[in-house]
């Protein structure tokens, strides 16, 4: 991963994001992403570096806070924390007493981000930027990211897959706009594969970039072979198209 890493930097990638799992669906390996996250940030320079997301209901939120802060620090400030209610369906072993329906996982997350601010605030030191995933489609996990620095939602919850819209972006920026007073929400899209069509990619990234959106992120999966993903890598990100 830090030699990913040092590839994507030198590649003109922004940002280097893993997912967050104890135990990876489909038994594939699966690694801390602290300290994965640790070995990216030692080997390069510019890159963000996050997660997402961190499953928070089932993190103890003063050590994921910790972690964070640790690895901000380390990295020279170029940390986000991507977060979410978690999957039901993983494969991860349940903390006692954990709630496990939708609204229940939903307050233990509230709780959890709260306690990462009081954390924040009490050593003190500064606190990363917070992106909040979830249904877009949803009112909960929508109104929640308009509460913190970013969102990086999907549109429906998996293993359905529908690409967020333009119009989709240009209404959470306007809700972002008028209930914050500022422009500096940040509008993460993605979280796919990208598509062969290479041209249409363009197009849609372009789109998005034209509806308010800030990041696109593209998903290189854990199964895909080192020299496949070193290849896409090197290949560059997309950019939307110049106007």
């Amino acid at each position: 991963m830090a030699g990913i890493a040092a590839l994507a930097e030198r590649s003109g990638w922004d940002g280097i994001f893993c997912e967050d799992y104890l135990v990876f669906p489909g038994a594939e390996p699966s690694y801390d992403p602290w300290i994965t996250l640790t070995a990216v940030a030692l080997a390069t320079d510019r890159v963000v570096l996050g997660t997402l997301v961190t499953p928070l209901p089932r993190r103890h939120p003063a050590v994921v806070a910790s972690q964070a802060m640790t690895l901000d620090h380390l990295s020279g400030g170029r940390v986000v924390l991507g977060v979410g209610s978690g999957d039901p369906d993983s494969a991860e072993p349940f903390v006692a007493g954990e709630a496990t329906d939708a609204a229940g996982r939903a307050a233990r997350l509230d709780r959890a981000l709260d306690d990462v601010t009081g954390f924040c605030e009490a050593q003190p030191r500064r606190r990363v930027p917070i992106w909040v995933g979830g249904a877009l489609t949803r009112r909960g996990p929508r109104a929640r990211a308009l509460r913190w620095e970013g969102a990086c939602l999907y549109r429906v919850p998996p293993p359905a897959w529908e690409d967020i819209e333009p119009d989709d972006v240009r209404t959470l920026r306007e809700d972002a706009r008028e209930l914050r007073g500022d422009d500096d929400f940040v509008v993460a899209v993605g979280g796919r594969e990208r598509r062969d069509d290479v041209a249409a990619e363009l197009d849609y990234v372009t789109a998005l970039r034209d509806a308010g959106a800030t990041w696109w992120h593209e998903y290189v999966p854990p199964w895909v072979p080192i020299e496949v993903a070193r290849e896409r890598i090197a290949g560059g990100p997309l950019r939307a198209r110049q106007p």
